[in-house]
C-alpha cells in the first residue's frame, strides 16, 4: 500500500483537487489518501473561534461554508452534488450552535478550540472522497478520529499507538489491491472520543501513522515545492532540492525550521524503515526528496542542508557554586519538565561555571521564574547568578551525516560568518556531530544563511554587493567597469557583483534587487529619495547583506567621515578619496583597527597612484620582512600633465584649464596646485611603512604665489593663474636653461619629509616621465642603491576606477 499526504496549496483550488485526482490514478495499488483543511481554512477557523467570544462570527461563517459549497459545484457533477452540499450544511449548522454556546459561556478552551481546528479536515476530505467516487471504482472515507487515540491535550496530542495501530488495521483492508481510503489529517480523539489534533502540521504526522500501521511500502507527502531544500527559498534564492537524506538528517532539518515536513512525522516510518517521498503536487515528474534509513545520492557531500529556527531566547545560568556541584543540570533541566519548557538547545562551559540554555521567547518569562525558583536560596547566598537572559536570537543548523569524516566543518562556518561580521552568540553540536548549532542575533539570520550557503554549496554564485558614494566622472568609469566586467566573473571566477545602492550629494537609491546599470542615473533621479550620506549609510546596515562593500569615488571630506559607521556595520570599504586616511594618524590607525575587528576590509589602493600597486608593493615588502628607507615620488598625474604641458607658450592657467576639462585634476584644481593632494598621498605612503607622520611634519615649498593660494573660488583662481604668468614662466625658464624639466616631487624618509618642484636633471629616472604618469621610487634594505621603481598612469577617471574595481577583487577573488 501507498500512503499519501496531500496539503496546503495542494488542496487550495478546485483545479489542484483535480491536480491531486490525477497523481492518485497514477498510482497502482491501494492507497490511503490523507487530506489536509482547505488551504487557508484553519486560520479561517482560528479566526472563526476568536470572534464566537465575541458574538461576531456570523460573516466568516457564511463565507467558510460558500467556499465550500464552490469546490462541491466545481469538483462534482449535479447530479452527485446533493449529499456533499448536505453534509457541509449539517456541519455548519453544528458549528454555528458551537460559536453560540463558545458566546454564551465566554470561554474558549483548548477542547472547545480542537473542535474548531479539526472542522476544516473533516469538510475537505468528505468534498474530496466525494470527488473521487467519481473517478476511482472503490473509494473509502475514514474518520480518523475512529483511529487515532490521544491523551487529554487536545491542540498538541500525545498519541496512544496500541490502540491506533489496532484500530487502523481493523478499518483498513490491506489485501483489497484496488482501493482508495480518503482520510482528514490533522484530528484525532482522546480514549472518551473527544476530539483532539496532533498540532500545526499533524497531517504529515497523520499520514505516518497510517504507514506505520499499514506497513506502507511507501509514504509520500506531496506540497508545493520540490522535496526538501538545501536552504530556504525565502531566504536563499540559489537553493536547490535534497536529492536524498537520512531519517536523522530530515528529523535535523525539519526540527531547525524546514517547514515542508512536520517532525514528528519521521519517527514512525524510521521505525519501520518505511521510505519518505517529499514530491511536488504541481511538478509530479520532479524527483524530489527521498528519506530513508540512509542517505545514498549525494554520497560525499558533507553539509545537506542549513535550516533556521527564530524566536530563540537563551538562559544563562553561572555561579561559582555551580562548579563541581553534582546534580545541577539535573535541577534545571527537572525544572523546566515540570513547568512545560521544551529545552530546545544546551551549551555547557567545561569550567562548569555556567549552562546556557535556549528556549522559545514565548516560554522566556516562565523559564526564568523557574530556575531562579529552583535555586532560590543558591542565589541568596551569592553562589548563583539570577538567570540572565539573551533574545531575539535565532538558531542555525548545519545538517550532515557525514560531517563526522571531515575535518574543518565547523572552523569552515565560523571563518565564513566572522568575515562577514556575524556575531556567534553560542554553539551546540552533539556528539554524532550531525549537526552543529548556531546561535546569532535574528536580524543576521538571512545574511549568515547565505553566507554559510555560499561557503559550503560551492555551485552557487557569490553575491557581492556594492554600495557606491559617487557617480560622477570615476563613479560613472567604475560603473561601466562592472557591467563590461560581469558576465566574465560569473563564467570564470562564480561571483556576481550587485550594485545595490547608489548615492550622490542629494539623492539615495537602494534595493536589494539590484540597479540597472544601463540607466542608473534616471533610475536616481525618478526612484530615488532626498537623502544624506548619512541616511544611505543607515540604509545600508539595515540591509544587512552579506559579501558588503562601501565604494568611495568622491573627494568629499563629508563622505570619508562616515567610514567608522561602515565599518561598524561589518560592511568593507573601498576609497579613492585620500582624506580620511591623512588626515589625523589618530583617525588613520582606528579605522585600520577597526576594520581588523570587525572581519572586514579597508582597501584604498588608488588613494596614491590610482591602479598604480604602490600601496600593495609596500604591504607585500614589509610582510616579507623587509624596511623602507626611502620613498621619492612624482605622485600628482595631474601635476605632472601640467609641467609636461606647460612650456611658456600657452599660458600656466590655460594648461591648468586643460588638465580639469580632461579629469586630471580635482574639481578645484586648487587642491592639486598647492601641493596638499600630494601631501596627502606621502603621508599616506610615510603611515603604510610605520611612520606616524602628520601635515605639518611635511615641508611645502609651493609653486603658487600667495594671491593664487587665497583664491575664494576656481573662476578667481584661474583669474590669479592669469595674473602671475610671468611668476610661472621664469621658473620654467630657468630650468630649461640647465636643460632641467620641473617635476613636482614627494619624498619621504626618517629624516624628514617635503614635497615641491624640483629642477630634474635629464639623467634622473624622474626625467623622462610623461604625460600624466607617476612614478614611485623605493630604497630598502633590498634595494639600497638600485631602487624599487613602479612607473605608469597615475591620474584619470578610467584608470583610478580600474584601480577601484581591482581592490573590489582582492577582497572576494579568495
Amino acid at each position: 500500500m501507498i500512503v499519501m499526504k496531500f496539503g496546503g496549496t495542494s488542496v487550495a483550488t478546485p483545479e489542484n483537487i483535480l491536480k491531486v485526482k490525477d497523481i492518485v490514478q497514477s498510482k497502482k495499488g491501494a492507497t490511503a489518501v490523507i487530506v489536509s483543511a482547505f488551504s487557508g481554512c484553519t486560520n479561517a477557523l482560528e479566526e472563526l473561534a476568536e470572534l464566537s467570544l465575541k458574538g461576531e462570527f456570523k460573516e466568516a461563517l457564511i463565507k467558510l461554508k460558500d467556499r465550500h459549497v464552490v469546490a462541491i459545484q466545481t469538483l462534482i457533477s449535479i447530479e452527485n452534488q446533493s449529499v456533499s452540499l448536505s453534509f457541509v450544511n449539517q456541519q455548519c449548522n453544528w458549528l454555528e450552535d458551537l460559536c453560540n454556546g463558545v458566546y454564551m459561556l465566554q470561554e474558549l478552551s483548548d477542547r472547545s478550540r480542537a473542535k474548531f481546528l479539526g472542522l476544516g479536515e473533516i469538510l475537505s476530505s468528505f468534498i474530496i472522497t466525494e470527488t473521487f467516487k467519481e473517478y476511482f471504482p472503490k473509494v473509502t472515507r475514514l474518520d480518523s478520529r475512529k483511529l487515532i487515540v490521544t491523551d487529554d491535550n487536545y491542540l498538541k496530542a500525545k498519541v496512544n499507538f496500541s490502540l491506533t495501530n489496532r484500530r487502523i488495521r481493523e478499518n483498513i483492508d490491506m489485501e483489497d489491491k484496488d482501493i482508495c481510503y480518503v482520510l482528514p489529517g490533522f484530528i484525532s480523539s482522546t480514549v472518551n472520543d473527544i476530539s483532539s489534533t496532533l498540532g500545526r502540521g499533524g497531517s504529515d504526522y497523520t499520514a505516518a501513522i497510517i504507514a506505520n500501521a499499514v506497513r506502507a511500502d511507501k509514504l509520500e507527502i506531496w506540497s508545493d515545492v520540490n522535496g526538501m531544500l538545501n536552504a530556504s527559498p525565502k531566504l536563499v534564492k540559489h537553493a536547490k532540492s535534497i536529492e536524498a537524506l537520512s531519517y536523522q538528517e530530515a528529523f535535523e532539518l525539519s526540527h531547525f525550521g524546514a517547514k515542508v515536513l512536520y517532525p514528528p512525522s519521521i519517527l514512525p516510518v524510521l521505525k519501520r524503515n518505511i521510505p519518505l517521498i517529499l514530491k511536488n503536487t504541481f511538478d509530479p515528474s520532479a524527483e524530489g526528496t527521498l528519506i530513508s534509513e540512509k542517505s545514498t545520492v549525494n554520497k560525499g557531500d558533507a553539509i545537506k542542508g542549513i535550516s533556521s529556527l527564530n524566536d530563540i531566547a537563551l538562559l544563562i545560568i553561572a555561579g561559582v557554586g555551580m562548579v563541581g556541584v553534582r546534580g545541577i543540570s539535573r535541577r534545571i533541566f527537572e525544572s523546566l519538565e515540570q513547568a512545560g519548557i521544551n529545552v530546545i538547545l544546551i551549551t555547557q562551559s567545561s569550567s562548569e561555571h555556567s549552562v546556557c540554555i535556549g528556549v522559545a521567547e514565548d516560554d522566556q518569562m516562565i523559564a526564568i521564574q523557574t530556575i531562579n525558583n529552583e535555586f532560590e536560596n543558591e542565589i541568596g547566598a551569592g553562589v548563583v547568578n539570577p538567570v540572565e537572559i539573551d533574545n531575539e536570537l535565532s538558531i542555525i543548523a548545519i545538517v550532515g551525516d557525514e560531517m563526522k569524516e571531515r575535518v574543518g566543518v565547523s572552523g569552515r562556518a565560523f571563518s565564513a560568518l566572522g568575515k562577514n561580521g556575524i556575531n556567534i552568540r553560542a554553539i551546540a553540536q552533539g556528539s554524532s556531530e550531525r549537526n552543529i548549532s548556531i546561535v546569532v542575533d535574528t536580524k543576521d539570520v538571512k545574511k549568515a544563511i547565505n553566507v554559510l550557503h555560499e561557503r559550503f554549496f560551492g555551485d552557487s554564485t557569490k553575491t557581492v554587493h556594492l554600495f557606491i558614494a559617487g557617480i560622477g566622472n570615476v563613479g560613472h568609469e567604475f560603473m561601466q567597469i562592472v557591467k563590461e566586467q560581469q558576465s566574465l566573473l560569473k563564467e570564470e571566477l562564480n561571483i556576481s557583483l550587485k550594485v545595490v545602492g547608489i548615492v550622490n550629494s542629494k539623492q539615495m537609491l537602494v534595493t536589494e534587487e539590484g540597479i540597472s546599470l544601463d540607466n542608473y542615473k534616471e533610475a536616481l533621479k525618478t526612484d530615488g529619495q532626498a537623502a544624506t550620506i548619512n541616511d544611505f549609510v543607515d540604509a545600508m546596515a539595515a540591509m544587512n547583506l552579506r559579501n558588503a562593500v562601501f565604494i568611495d569615488n568622491t573627494a568629499s571630506e563629508v563622505v570619508s567621515a562616515v567610514y567608522q559607521n561602515v565599518l561598524n556595520s561589518s560592511i568593507s570599504v573601498v576609497a579613492c578619496n585620500k582624506i580620511a586616511i591623512s588626515t589625523d594618524y589618530s583617525a588613520y590607525e582606528e579605522l585600520k583597527a577597526l576594520a581588523k575587528l570587525k572581519n572586514s576590509h579597508f582597501r584604498y589602493e588608488t588613494c596614491v597612484g590610482a591602479a598604480l600597486p604602490v600601496i600593495s608593493t609596500i604591504q607585500d615588502l614589509l610582510t616579507s620582512g623587509d624596511h623602507v628607507k626611502q620613498i621619492d615620488a612624482v605622485l600628482s598625474g595631474s601635476l605632472n600633465f601640467i609641467f609636461n604641458n606647460y612650456d611658456g607658450t600657452a599660458s600656466f592657467a590655460s594648461v591648468v584649464r586643460q588638465a580639469k576639462e580632461e579629469g586630471y585634476t580635482e574639481p578645484n584644481p586648487l587642491i592639486d596646485l598647492s601641493g596638499k593632494d600630494v601631501m596627502r598621498k606621502i603621508i599616506i605612503l610615510g603611515r603604510e611603512v610605520g611612520s606616524r607622520l602628520e601635515m605639518d611634519k611635511i615641508q611645502n615649498n609651493a609653486i603658487l604665489p600667495a594671491e593664487c593660494l587665497a583664491a575664494p573660488s576656481v573662476d578667481e583662481l584661474f583669474a590669479s593663474l592669469e595674473r602671475n604668468e610671468a611668476h610661472f614662466k621664469s621658473i620654467y625658464d630657468a630650468a630649461k636653461a640647465k636643460g632641467c624639466k620641473l617635476k613636482y616631487v614627494a619624498s619621504f624618509s626618517k629624516n624628514g619629509s617635503s614635497v615641491g618642484v624640483q629642477e630634474i636633471p635629464s639623467d634622473h629616472p624622474f626625467f623622462n616621465l610623461d604625460g600624466k604618469d607617476n612614478i614611485v621610487s623605493i630604497n630598502s634594505d633590498r634595494y639600497p642603491e638600485q631602487p624599487l621603481v613602479i612607473k605608469g598612469a597615475g591620474a584619470g577617471a578610467q584608470v583610478t576606477a580600474s584601480g577601484v574595481f581591482s581592490d573590489i577583487m582582492r577582497i572576494f577573488n579568495n
